[in-house]
C-alpha cells in the first residue's frame, strides 16, 4: 500500500509540473524534490520520464472519465452536459490564464517534440470529442454530431490559448457566454451552424 501511494504521490505531482512547467523542461529532480524523495526511491517507481509520462497520462485519462461520468449523472438533459464541459473555462479560469488548456498544452508540446506519446495523449481529446458527439446526437443533431463536438472543443481551445496570453478575465466571461448562447442556437430545427453549412456546399 505504502509504494501504490507513493507512486501516486509521483505522477500527481509529474501531472501538476508538466501541465505548469512543460514535460520537457521538468527533470526527475524536480518531481522527486516534489514528493520529497530521494533518487534511488524515485527510480524504484519509475526508470524513464516517457514511462512517467504514460503513467500521467493514464491518470488523466481516468480523471476524464471520471469527471464525464460525473456530468452525466448530474444532470439528465445532454444540453445541461454540454454546459459543464462549457463552463470548465470559467472553473478552472486561473489555472488555464496561468498556463492553458492542460490537454491542449500537452498535445502542442508532444507533436512538437514528435515525441512517440502524442498519439496517446490526444487520447483526452478523443474522449472530450466522443462524449461531446453522444450528448449532441442525444440533442437531436444526430447528424451534425461529430462536427458540433469538434466545433466547441475548437472553440474552448481557442479561448484557453488566447486566455493564457491576455489573462482577461472579462473575455473569458464574454467568450463563456457566447458559447452558451451558440449552445442554444442548436436545438433541433435552428439552421446548421456556418462551418458545418461551409463544408456541405464545398
Amino acid at each position: 500500500m505504502v509504494a501504490a501511494a507513493t507512486r501516486q504521490q509521483i505522477v500527481e505531482a509529474a501531472d501538476r509540473l508538466f501541465y505548469e512547467r512543460g514535460f520537457e523542461a521538468t527533470s526527475f529532480a524536480d518531481i522527486a524534490g516534489t514528493v520529497g524523495l530521494s533518487r534511488g526511491n524515485f527510480y524504484y517507481h519509475f526508470k524513464t520520464k516517457d514511462e512517467l509520462l504514460d503513467a500521467v497520462i493514464t491518470h488523466r485519462l481516468l480523471e476524464t472519465r471520471s469527471m464525464l461520468d460525473g456530468w452525466e449523472a448530474k444532470a439528465e438533459a445532454p444540453d445541461e452536459r454540454i454546459l459543464s464541459f462549457i463552463n470548465l473555462l470559467i472553473v478552472n479560469q486561473t489555472k488555464i490564464m496561468a498556463h492553458g488548456c492542460p490537454v491542449g498544452t500537452l498535445c502542442g508540446e508532444l507533436a512538437k517534440l514528435d515525441h512517440i506519446a502524442k498519439s496517446r495523449a490526444a487520447e483526452l481529446f478523443d474522449l472530450f470529442r466522443h462524449w461531446l458527439s453522444r450528448q449532441f446526437s442525444a440533442f437531436g443533431r444526430e447528424a451534425e454530431a461529430d462536427a458540433l463536438a469538434m466545433h466547441i472543443l475548437m472553440r474552448s481551445q481557442g479561448v484557453a490559448t488566447l486566455a493564457a496570453a491576455y489573462r482577461d478575465e472579462i473575455f473569458v466571461r464574454n467568450e463563456v457566454e457566447n458559447m452558451r448562447a451558440w449552445l442554444a442556437a442548436q436545438r433541433p430545427g435552428t439552421p446548421v451552424f456556418p462551418e458545418t453549412d461551409s463544408r456541405q456546399h464545398s
